[in-house]
């Protein structure tokens, strides 16, 4: 949310600089992303300079441009070709000399001395929208005769240089969502440090009903989503466009004013942080205004000329059974405001955050309203913001009060009572701080010390607080206000020691994540929402097993992941298609899923489950091209690589794991990974081609998915053991065989290892050949086999009966023949 500095001290009484305001800000809660020196034009115009055309003759190799000279006050008159139809002589214009920056949205150009034509020009005449006062460019500015030449053109139109403070509000905090909330808990902080630095409140006490000629009833039909709903009409208004002072508070935080009437209303959301509607009241053609909600399916067209269908449970603000306005988040396109308007209708409502939540979802809008109302406005508050705005209303745009207020409120919403303990107090900050500076706190805090007795506190905290209503959140904010660095770190130290044999997740999952940061991996981090048009037509992992989410965000956040395949996805998309596509990301997430065959009645949960997974993404080059290495391409058996060694890593027996083909329709190649006694650890291969395409990715992807609960299940028993090393030699052996295509390295090695157990070390597939001079659907696996006794020498004739046995197995188990 942004803060303007000069606005803000409106309700405070300090020079404080906006920087040190910002650092106090945060140290209260209310985080500050940054302070900027801005202006309410972009550039603050300066270079800018009025001028005055002496002369002005038509450009002799053109028929549109003219040749003027002009006087900016200092020097000899400047030359400047100009274009614009109505530059004429004797005019007092506005003038970038040379040097100057003119600002367009995001872009900028400088002016520069050049020639147009071949006559040089010394700067330019400028239009309205060349230096951000204004949007016409049917010629340049005109200025009064009165105008004097030299005056630089910020004096002239008065621009003013402010500090724009970003506060990042967290939601539970929509009390600060204003400029005056801002000030309170500046006020707040500075009760104990400076009692002189004050809150100022806008008055209302010019507020007064001048006639009631202009009186429209109300009816709220739906009390529970408009608790409270108060309105005043004002009747003789005129609709022009808005003050300086107005409009630059607008511009200042980011906001394009649009007439003196809307400009009050956004004004006063952003000065008390409570939304108002201003409607043309002689569009109300009923003359009585209903709240309520209207049947499925009702067609309504909102300001920004969409037609939308209207939910049964969308509460509207009806001239009697017209829709006029979607209630708290947006307005109607026929029922506002325009230049003819002459009277208003001036609403100021409480609804229902999570009313206004579900309709503003629905319909996929979100509006500095809707933003409020969501998180809950101050019930108590909609007649004084009433009057303010109506104040302002007279103020800029003339008019009368013409009605009473009307003021629906059946049920009045209480403050909240929480009772306090001086003890538990001091006890949570660590420090004991005083009764006088808690209730001095809690006064600044507008908490009303309804009971004090020797304990503790009975409090009335606002409605406005929606975050505090136990004791431990007035003990946070009487914490945050007292400052977090006034409360020392004592001398002695508490602390608890647990020990449990169960694996460390978290422990164990920062050991493998520096060891894939140390490989060149890099860590991603995707939502856990996710497009539920992934899972469409999938096997694997189908749509009907997505955890679906009610009142979705968007179609691309509308279910659960049920893998992390497409997240990752997603990233390598965005890299490459950015000329970055030699990728390796790794992510840590948990995987969510929905079984319907797993329904219990009466346990909500019980067809829902997550599993906690690792992933990771290799595409593109293992080694880029240069001139000590070719290019080297990553694949299937890189990735390989890097999860055996998180195997081992974890303290797994590579050995001991079986590897087994698997197919599904995410991946076009793929292994899976089993433990010993069954579980699948994981699957890993090359990303299916279909998928890519989905993707828009062109190369090569491979992907591993390792369940880490399972890891974890598995090593859980694990002990870390060593031994030293051997004195007796490693033997080496080698066979050449010719095997059928469908056999993989992963069977040869099982079989070896089945038949020799004890002295056969390593087996290492070092050379495939596949070609001229084999049988048609053979393939020749060189495979060397690594025997070592850690007691004694090995002799021919043991390693002789072991290679023997070996390749009896070979020949009979897989078909194979020796080369």
């Amino acid at each position: 949310m942004n803060i303007s500095y000069n606005w803000l001290k409106n309700y405070i009484n300090t020079d404080i600089e906006a920087v040190e305001l910002g650092k106090a800000l945060t140290s209260i809660g209310l985080e500050v992303g940054s302070v900027d020196e801005v202006q309410t034009v972009k550039g603050g115009l300066e270079g800018l300079v009025i001028g005055e055309v002496l002369t002005c003759a038509n450009h002799e190799n053109s028929d549109h441009l003219h040749v003027t000279t002009v006087n900016v006050g200092s020097g000899e008159p400047l030359q400047i070709v100009c274009g614009a139809p109505n530059v004429a002589a004797g005019q007092k214009v506005v003038v970038a000399t040379v040097g100057t920056v003119l600002y367009s949205g995001d872009d900028s150009f400088t002016i520069k001395r050049s020639k147009i034509r071949g006559v040089e020009s010394m700067g330019m005449i400028c239009a309205e929208d060349e230096i951000g006062i204004g949007t016409s460019h049917d010629g340049i500015i005109v200025l009064p005769a009165e105008a004097v030449v030299g005056t630089l053109a910020k004096d002239y139109y008065g621009i003013k240089s402010d500090f724009l403070i970003e506060v990042d509000i967290t939601p539970n905090r929509v009390d600060a969502a204003s400029h005056y909330g801002v000030a309170r808990d500046l006020a707040a902080y500075f009760a104990l440090k400076n009692p002189e630095i004050k809150l100022t409140k806008p008055s209302i006490e010019a507020f007064k009903v001048e006639n009631t000629d202009l009186t429209i009833p109300v009816k709220v039909e739906n009390p529970e989503a408009c608790p409270r709903y108060s309105a005043v009409t004002i009747s003789g208004v005129k609709v022009t466009e808005s003050p300086d002072w107005l409009k630059n508070a607008l511009l200042t935080i980011g906001l394009r004013p649009i007439n003196n009437i809307v400009d009050v209303t956004n004004f006063v959301l952003h000065e008390l942080g409570q939304p108002l509607h201003a409607f043309d009241a002689d569009k109300i053609t009923s003359k009585e205004v209903r709240v309520k909600c209207l049947p499925e399916g009702t067609p309504f067209v909102t300001l920004d000329g969409a037609e939308r269908k209207l939910n049964a449970a969308d509460l509207m603000i009806c001239d009697a059974d017209k829709p006029m306005c979607i209630g708290g988040v947006f307005g109607g396109l026929s029922s506002g405001v325009t230049e003819t308007t002459q009277n208003v209708f001036l609403e100021s409502a409480y609804f229902h955050p999570v009313s206004i939540r579900k309709t503003a979802k629905r319909h996929g809008l979100n509006t500095d309203a809707s933003f409020r109302y969501e998180r809950g406005c101050d019930p108590t508050n909609t007649i004084y913001v009433l009057k303010r705005c109506a104040l302002l209303i007279q103020e800029v745009a003339g008019g009368s009060i013409s009605s009473e207020i009307v003021d629906i409120y059946p049920i009045e919403v209480k403050p909240f009572e929480v009772a306090v303990s001086v003890q538990k107090i001091n006890s949570l900050i660590g420090k004991e701080i005083g009764r006088e500076n808690i209730e001095t706190i809690l006064s600044a805090l507008e908490m009303k010390i309804a009971e004090r007795t020797e304990t503790g506190y009975v409090l009335h905290v606002p409605a406005y607080r929606v975050d505090v209503q136990r004791d431990v959140d007035v003990i946070e904010d009487i914490l945050r206000i007292y400052g977090y660095n006034n409360v020392e770190i004592g001398e002695n130290l508490v602390s608890t020691l647990s020990y449990s044999s169960k694996p460390d997740s978290h422990k164990l999952q920062n050991l493998i994540a520096e060891q894939l940061t140390a490989q060149g991996f890099n860590e991603i981090l995707n939502n856990s929402l996710t497009k539920g048009g992934y899972y469409t037509d999938l096997t694997s992992f189908p749509a009907a097993n997505s955890v679906k989410i009610i009142n979705a965000l968007s179609s691309d956040l509308n279910v659960m992941r049920q893998t992390l395949l497409f997240g990752g996805l997603e990233n390598i998309a965005y890299n490459v298609n950015r000329r970055n596509a030699d990728l390796k990301f790794y992510e840590f997430g948990n995987c969510y899923y929905f079984n319907s065959e797993n329904k219990k009645e009466g346990e909500t949960l019980a067809a829902y489950s997550e599993d906690y997974h690792l992933g990771m993404w290799l595409t593109g080059n293992k080694l880029a091209q240069s001139w000590t290495t070719a290019e080297q391409k990553s694949s299937i058996y890189e990735l390989k690589a890097y999860i055996e060694n998180i195997f081992v890593r974890l303290g797994v027996n590579v050995r001991k794991l079986v590897f087994g083909e698997y197919v599904d329709d995410l991946l076009s190649e793929a292994l899976t990974v089993y433990s010993p006694r069954g579980f699948q650890l994981g699957v890993f291969g090359v990303v299916h081609p279909k998928i890519r395409k989905k993707m828009d990715i062109d190369q090569e992807v491979y992907f591993a998915d390792l369940n880490w609960n399972a890891l974890l299940k598995e090593i859980a028993k694990q002990k870390v053991s060593f031994s030293e090393i051997s004195k007796y030699p490693e033997v080496k052996r080698d066979l050449a065989m010719l095997l059928d295509k469908a056999v993989n390295f992963a069977q040869i090695e099982k079989i070896a290892f089945d038949t020799e157990r004890k002295l056969l070390k390593k087996v290492t597939l070092f050379d495939v050949y596949e070609g001229k001079n084999l049988e048609a659907g053979k393939k020749s696996y060189a495979v060397s086999f690594i025997l070592q006794d850690e007691t004694k020498t090995l002799t021919d004739s043991q390693i002789d009966g072991i290679m023997k046995k070996m390749l009896s197995n070979f020949e009979s188990k897989l078909d194979a023949k020796l080369r």
